[in-house]
């Protein structure tokens, strides 16, 4: 699996972290940026990051920053991302299980950095159900402008 990953400053020691995880479970990334803790917009690193998953040069994306919340709203801006903000094992199942989601956002400053992991693995290893679930993200794809 192909992950785009990207942080702002307050998401960038925790961003680390996921790059070396996702390297261990044998997947590759690529690293949106930024490449140091400088005040950024993250805005400015996840519309370039949701862009490439959204049109299918990435499987899926990560994003970091002090809440999750911006970056979330940032990716949802782009059609065809359904960008999941979680902080916890049970969300990042079912989001996958459930909604397929294809980005999935956290806060530095909100997941520890164990539990965080641990969503990252639990996000990248579960796939969605299908079936009924499939009918109502065909309609939240029809909505979209």
């Amino acid at each position: 699996m192909k992950i785009a990953i990207a942080s702002d400053h307050a998401g960038f020691e925790l961003k680390d972290s996921i790059k070396s995880l996702i390297k261990e479970l044998g997947h590759e990334y690529e690293d949106f940026g930024p490449d140091s803790t400088v005040s950024v917009d993250y805005a400015d690193y996840a519309f370039p990051a949701a862009e490439k998953v959204a049109d299918g040069t990435f499987d899926r994306g990560i994003l970091i920053c002090g809440t999750g919340i911006g970056m979330s709203i940032s990716a949802n801006k782009v059609k065809g991302i359904r960008c999941a903000l979680v902080h916890d094992l049970f969300t990042a199942k079912v989001t996958r299980e459930h909604n397929d989601s294809n980005m999935l956002a956290m806060g530095e400053r909100v997941v520890g950095p164990g539990v965080a992991l641990e969503i990252v693995r639990v996000w990248l290893t579960t796939e969605f159900e299908g079936g009924r679930h499939a009918n109502r993200i065909g309609k939240i794809s029809n909505y979209e402008c």
